[in-house]
């Protein structure tokens, strides 16, 4: 999640100079060739997939590569990162539905808890303690573009658990980033990507070497680990803590105050985290 809320910083830095098509393509450019190598190295194969995993995969890219970073870019171009911090954070509710709709993944009242719990502090910490600020803000192209990457994250998120039944979670992120770099290859082409690359400034570089290697290889992988491990709801609910750490990373890089709302919405966040990971304990028998 740190890693992720990274991500907002070094975007809005390329936001003006790298067009979004772009910037997605050159990000997942570089992720995927250092995915290929890894999982070669790692696995000492690339493995082979079946039809149904195939499928899964295309779907993977379509969703969470592609679309998810056409949307955040195109986002990103028009409102500040802070605000994009606080739609990204309605990722939990997404996943939440989506898995009790089409997974069978429970939703019971203390998971739901959590969820509204940790999101209630993730709007607390954008808005800087008073949610009118939202209202007042409005709705533009640029929310509906990260309401966009809401539903596409959800269904990467829902698609990936159940494509890791057969494959390692650095095979699907893997493939899944090769499928959405090809998807991307041509809208980025038509934009004139080849043609702006030499003109790329090196703090755009920086950002796009960042959002390759820390917010897509290392913290794709690590988030389907978390899947594997703790189903789609219980994870998912961590992506409460991305506008947590935009925002704190934008105070220590970026010199922007670092606020009391910003604390307070971080223990809602933890409270609600805790909350939906939380093992119920067994009733003991009587007697």
């Amino acid at each position: 999640m740190l890693l992720w809320g990274g991500t907002f910083i070094a975007g809005r830095l390329l936001a003006g100079e790298v067009p979004p098509l772009s910037a997605a393509f050159v990000r997942f450019a570089i992720a995927t060739g250092l995915l290929l190598t890894l999982l070669r190295r790692v696995e000492g194969r690339f493995p082979r997939l079946d039809r149904r995993q195939l499928g899964a995969v295309v779907l993977l890219g379509l969703t969470g590569v592609a679309g998810y970073n056409v949307c955040f870019f195109s986002g990103l171009q028009s409102i500040p990162a802070g605000r994009a911090a606080l739609i990204i954070a309605l990722n939990p509710v997404g996943i939440a539905v989506l898995s009790a709709l089409y997974c069978g993944e429970g939703l019971p009242l203390r998971k739901a808890l959590g969820v509204l719990l940790s999101v209630g502090g993730a709007l607390f910490v954008i808005t800087d303690g008073n949610l009118a600020n939202l209202v007042a803000a409005g709705i533009g192209r640029g929310e509906l573009y990260l309401f966009g990457c809401v539903l596409c994250w959800s269904l990467y998120t829902i698609v990936g658990q159940r494509v890791m039944g057969g494959l390692s979670p650095l095979a699907a992120v893997s493939y899944s980033a090769l499928a959405g770099v090809l998807l991307l290859l041509p809208l980025a082409a038509a934009e004139g990507v080849f043609g702006t690359l030499p003109t790329y400034s090196l703090r755009s570089w920086a950002s796009l070497v960042y959002l390759g290697l820390g917010g897509t290889v290392v913290a794709f992988i690590w988030y389907y680990h978390g899947i594997r491990e703790l189903g789609a709801i219980r994870a998912g609910v961590f992506i409460n803590f991305v506008p947590v750490c935009a925002v704190l990373l934008s105070f220590l890089l970026l010199g922007e105050p670092l606020t009391s709302a910003l604390l307070q919405g971080a223990v809602l966040i933890g409270a609600g985290v805790w909350l939906t990971n939380a093992t119920a304990r067994p009733h003991k028998k009587p007697g």
